[in-house]
């Protein structure tokens, strides 16, 4: 149990939330100033995406170290250094002069981001200990829920109040007085902790070859419309399989030789588990595309400015809020069941958008969307606090550290293959005739038939959610629901 005063706990408690509001932010305020950018910068939609996709990409990737460099170098001192980092290439981010300048931000953003977030829970349990870890989520839970309702909100804002001329820069740069608040708050009140003497090397082969393969199969993805699908694009797909082969031979092979692996591939010996991942997959890559989609109908299509669009998806972030708040209480009752009641709530809310967007056409406003984004995010709330613990329901304690962090390097490679191909369906029916209605339609029924591939999927999961505290990273699958 720590020693640190009860007031300084709470103050370090608001400096990792500092921290994950960051992430939380960046993860989606493409969404909200995505025409801004294109239009200021002159950018063109491969752009745009490689700007949302970039971030998540690079936090797939760093995800997957980001936990070990804590293990190494201390929770704390990783934490300080993501922040900084964090902060600077938000700067980065604002100052940015071009499209290319400011995807390479993004993916520095998304390296640092990598660094930050894993260190959180482990703080967290450092501050408070066994007996007041409840306490301390019970009011972590809710500050992450009711900021995916006024983040974008507060982004659609800052794009339109162009403060100080700087327009969509803004976005970014409201990470320095959070990032700075986190930096001076962690600086008195984290403990410093002590790093893990058992991993000794970290294994950068292993990260670049787990980035060469998921760089391999989203490049192409994202770049292949725009280049009319020529050969190289299909030779890119099939070198990704081969690259993330030999990262598992070589995993492997690290194993056997005594050295510690990025991942514990034994794992995906469990059906159940594999099936997750394949579940995270289809799923945050469904609502990450789908939500990038519908805030380009509503800007570009409809002409809305940025703070009219995420109003309009406010009612989509209320509903995960409401969602995510009945799972809490139910997943202990329901277990994979849940899952199974999210996914047909949210199939229903599709059903409904397609049936609005159907009637009334490029008119479609009010209690019409309304409606059915509210239904939609109620569902997708409830799937998100039980996921982790329901998928890791069958892992050995020992694996459950690297369980974890494979699931939420699996999340955002979902997040950024959702921007890549749900994203480059809606760009190519949108086409020279700007067709928004045909394509925001057209993603609409590809969400819903991944929809109804996760209900498929979810019926291999575990009945019952993992009921061990560590296996609960709860803040994670909660990186991508602040959509608007």
């Amino acid at each position: 149990m720590t020693n640190i005063s009860n007031g300084r706990r709470w103050l370090g408690l608001l400096a990792i939330l500092a921290a994950t509001l960051m992430n939380l932010l960046d993860a989606t305020v493409v969404n909200v100033a995505a025409p801004s950018i294109l239009a200021d910068l002159h950018g063109d939609y491969a752009d745009l995406q490689w700007i949302a996709a970039g971030y998540t990409l690079a936090l797939a990737v760093g995800l997957l170290v980001g936990g070990r460099l804590g293990d190494m170098f201390g929770r704390r001192r990783m934490l300080l250094l993501g922040v900084v980092g964090f902060v600077a290439a938000s700067l980065l981010c604002a100052a940015a002069w071009s499209p290319g300048a400011l995807i390479a931000a993004r993916v520095v953003q998304g390296l640092f981001g990598a660094v930050m977030i894993p260190q959180g829970f482990g703080l967290i349990r450092d501050l408070f200990g066994p007996a007041d870890l409840g306490k301390a989520f019970g009011a972590f839970g809710p500050a992450i829920g009711l900021s995916t309702i006024l983040g974008p909100i507060v982004a659609g804002a800052l794009v339109d109040a162009d403060v100080f001329g700087t327009g969509w820069r803004m976005v970014f740069g409201i990470n320095l007085p959070l990032g700075a608040f986190a930096l001076l708050a962690g600086l008195r009140t984290l403990p410093a902790g002590r790093a893990a003497l058992a991993v000794r090397r970290l294994d950068l082969t292993g990260a670049l070859l787990a980035g060469a393969g998921m760089f391999l199969l989203v490049y192409p993805l994202m770049q292949g419309r725009e280049a009319g699908w020529p050969a190289w694009t299909w030779a890119m797909l099939a070198a990704s399989a081969a690259v993330l082969g030999l990262f598992t031979a070589h995993q492997l092979r690290r194993k056997a030789s005594g050295g510690t692996p990025l991942v514990e591939l034994s794992v995906f010996a469990k059906r159940s588990y594999t099936s997750g991942a394949l579940f995270v997959l289809v799923f945050f890559g469904a609502i990450v595309g789908f939500s990038l989609s519908v805030g380009l109908f509503l800007q570009l299509g409809q002409g809305r400015s940025p703070i009219g669009a995420s109003v309009a998806m406010s009612a989509w972030a209320i509903g995960a809020f409401l969602g995510s708040g009945f799972s809490a209480g139910a997943m202990a009752r329901l277990g994979r069941r849940i899952l199974h009641l999210g996914l047909a709530v949210m199939a229903v809310g599709l059903v409904l958008l397609y049936a609005a967007l159907s009637s009334r056409g490029m008119g479609v406003g009010g209690w019409s969307l309304s409606v059915p984004l509210l239904v939609y995010g109620a569902g997708m709330g409830m799937i998100f606090v039980p996921l982790f613990d329901v998928i890791m329901g069958e892992i050995a304690d020992h694996e459950v550290g690297s369980a974890a962090g494979i699931l939420e390097s699996i999340q955002q490679l979902g997040s950024s293959l959702g921007v890549a191909a749900l994203g480059t369906v809606f760009f190519t029916t949108v086409g020279a005739s700007a067709a928004f209605l045909p394509a925001v339609q057209h993603v609409t029924l590809i969400a819903l038939a991944l929809t109804v591939a996760a209900f498929g999927l979810a019926f291999a999961l575990p009945r019952r959610a993992r009921q061990a505290p560590a296996t609960a990273p709860a803040p994670a699958p909660l990186a991508e629901p602040a959509l608007a």
